[in-house]
């Protein structure tokens, strides 16, 4: 074994040598612990990278991925050496820090610091729930351990404190991390910046804890430590593995092997040192192969075992593996959909965080999947349904694993990054909920479950200046606008109860896309012209007026307004208006060219209507009314009333004065094109 972990090495010297780009210094340290870890330890099968019951492994320190990459190839994954040489070139499945929709065998999207080890207890946590699910006696389905590497700087950011000191909280027993300990970052030493006791700080967090004092060559030393971390069934373990980065280069220990590919005497010396030609670059001998292909044949006969043991499961236990076998397509159950509640103009008005919490009791049953919580907002976001049980230790008496209701605390970062990892293990979905304002908290984790494809949802409540007397410091003015330009990500500001459930019934159909809800505290009536059937196109008309002069476009609580702003037009200035609704402008731009022109059409001046930044906006209408600054504490509709800056007062009449200026701007322009036509449809 010791061979292999020396042609890793070496071939990650190559790598980023030929590259002349990355990060060497990680992957040349931990190369001992991994091929431990791979050829001891960790049970896949390379051929289905996708089988439920593999160990997850997560390299947090996603810097060092040239380690991950070299191992998939070793070990047989769909990774040759031709991919190795193309590392953090365009179109490679070898980028520059591991992509989990790019490359077979990466579980998670990691890079920035602190959310692979984040993800990991998501991981543990959807398999600690799966396995109390579906498990039977005689029958361990769901049994496996997710392993994570990581560094300083990922114990240095604060949301893998958030994440593990909640899976210390849940004694995830099931999750083990490998901390590479070289105390060396970017900017040199850590005595400089990180000297804490990490070991106390995750004593105290409910991890336990152990020492491996030589990571560089004491390979009975590691085993026995992962062997010892797997004895330990209440708690997630955290190893110090004690390494000295880039181990056998001229800079070993030091920050200039962190980040930059060696020199070519370097790697020639390196090379001699481990006893290779030094002329020869990604080689790779038989016997290796040979020796890694051992690990991977005993993880195939794994999984064959278990798909046995899975067929003799449907025959005892037919409905949960039907239910089983349906989540892992990441399909919904049949006609969930006709749970969803629907509204007339008759039914009361109501705030659409209520609204949301009557779709959760009305879904929940229909879609057993969906687990999710708060970040101890449950009372404000109404996350929680009636009859949900905790998902807690058995040991605490506050639930069980088979609980599908979250306690996240006080951790929204956190909390996004746990639920990406949720996600990846693809036997739930995910939501988590706080207010809109502090899903901003969260930017990191949800840029990665963009980036990463996962269907997570974010129920936001408390969405403007309508949350009132909480004053500016939670009144979400910047937030909806820095998620709309998020790519893959649907940002919805439903507008009454029908248009709630078209942004559940949109977020959960879409398997690749995360969700942000932005609900408000306030109550909204039930709107004349709202469908689901036309809210799910994320934008379209709710009153339409023929001969009208002006479109006025809103989300969320101001469609209202600008309904009763028709109505003050049409008395007091002689003005026709029509009114859309714009409830997520992600879904309304896959719509076809010529629905969205049906919507916002070409020959009429169009004035959008919303209590926030009205960045964004431009794309769809002339004109944009909004907030550019910050809010007010007290009441919430003496602060729609507010002059913030004149004339900008959220009511009907404010709304009808900008629309007069709006109209007469625009009434001597010939052939008013809509916004919608542009030269360049899309913006790559």
């Amino acid at each position: 074994m010791r061979a292999v972990f020396g042609r890793s090495r070496r071939r990650m010297a190559d790598a980023t040598a030929h590259a002349n780009s990355g990060h060497p210094g990680a992957p040349m340290g931990m190369a001992p612990v991994a091929h431990v870890l791979f050829n001891r330890f960790l049970r896949f099968n390379p051929k289905n990278p996708q089988w439920l019951n593999r160990d997850r492994f997560v390299l947090s320190n996603g810097h060092g991925c040239m380690l991950q990459y070299a191992l998939l190839h070793l070990y047989g994954y769909a990774v040759s050496l031709d991919d190795l040489k193309a590392f953090r070139t365009v179109d490679s499945i070898t980028p520059g820090h591991p992509e989990a929709h790019d490359t077979p065998g990466v579980e998670v999207t990691t890079g920035p610091l602190g959310q692979g080890i984040s993800n990991a207890v998501g991981l543990a946590m959807a398999q600690a729930h799966t396995a109390a699910v579906f498990n039977k006696p005689g029958f361990d389905l769901v049994d496996n351990y997710t392993y994570a590497f990581l560094g300083d700087g990922c114990l240095m950011e604060g949301v893998s404190s958030e994440a593990c000191s909640l899976a210390g909280h849940l004694q995830l027993g099931n999750l083990i991390a490998v901390w590479d300990d070289n105390k060396i970052t970017i900017d040199g030493d850590t005595n400089q910046a990180f000297t804490e006791d990490v070991m106390k700080r995750y004593e105290s967090y409910g991890w336990h804890v152990l020492t491996v004092e030589n990571g560089d060559s004491d390979l009975a030393g590691i085993e026995a430590a992962i062997k010892k971390a797997q004895e330990v069934k209440d708690k997630p373990t955290l190893i110090q593995l004690k390494t000295i980065i880039g181990f056998g280069s001229k800079q070993q220990g030091t920050h200039g092997v962190h980040g930059s590919p060696l020199k070519a005497d370097d790697i020639k010396q390196l090379k001699e040192k481990f006893g290779f030609n030094p002329e020869q670059s990604f080689v790779v001998p038989q016997e290796v192969y040979d020796l890694c292909n051992k690990a991977a044949s005993s993880g195939a006969a794994h999984e064959e075992e278990w798909n046995k043991l899975f067929a003799k499961y449907a025959e005892q236990y037919k409905a949960e593996h039907a239910d089983l076998a349906r989540r892992l397509k990441g399909d919904l159950p049949e006609g969930w959909e006709k749970h969803l509640p629907t509204y007339t103009p008759a039914d009361p008005a109501v705030a659409s965080r209520k609204l949301s919490e009557t779709v959760i009791n009305k879904i929940f049953d229909a879609i057993p999947e969906l687990v999710g919580g708060s970040a101890d907002l449950t009372g404000s976001n109404l996350t929680r349904w009636k009859g949900a049980i905790d998902y807690q230790p058995p040991s605490t008496g506050l639930g069980t694993y088979a609980g599908r209701y979250i306690r996240f605390g006080v951790r929204e970062h956190g909390m996004g990054a746990i639920m990406n990892g949720m996600a990846a293990y693809g036997t739930v979905i995910p939501y988590g909920g706080t207010f809109l304002n502090f899903v901003s908290y969260a930017a990191g984790a949800v840029r990665l479950s963009s980036l990463s494809r996962v269907r997570v949802l974010w129920i936001a409540t408390h969405d403007s200046i309508g949350l009132g007397e909480d004053g500016p410091t939670h009144q979400p003015i910047e937030t909806l606008a820095h998620f709309r330009a998020l790519p893959n990500c649907m940002v919805w500001r439903p507008a009454d109860g029908n248009e709630t459930s078209a942004a559940y019934y949109v977020s959960l159909v879409s398997k690749h896309t995360p969700s942000i809800m932005a609900l408000s505290r306030q109550n909204l009536p039930q709107l004349e012209g709202s469908v689901i059937d036309k809210a799910i196109k994320g934008g379209y008309v709710l009153h339409e007026q023929e001969g009208a002069d002006i479109t006025l476009v809103s989300t969320g609580s101001e469609v209202c307004i600008c309904v009763d702003a028709v109505k003050e037009l049409a008395e007091k200035h002689n003005i026709k208006a029509r009114v859309v609704s714009m409830p997520c402008f992600e879904v309304f731009d896959t719509q076809s060219k010529e629905y969205r022109l049906s919507v916002l059409p070409d020959g009429i001046p169009s004035l959008s209507v919303e209590v926030m930044s009205t960045m964004g906006w431009e794309r769809y209408t002339h004109e944009q009314f909004g907030l550019n600054r910050f809010g007010a504490s007290g009441p919430y509709k003496d602060v729609y009333k507010a002059s913030y800056t004149d004339p900008s007062v959220f009511t009907p009449e404010g709304i009808a004065k900008r629309a007069v200026a709006t109209v007469n701007f625009w009434k001597d322009v010939p052939n008013i094109r809509s916004p919608i036509n542009r030269a360049f449809q899309q913006i790559l």
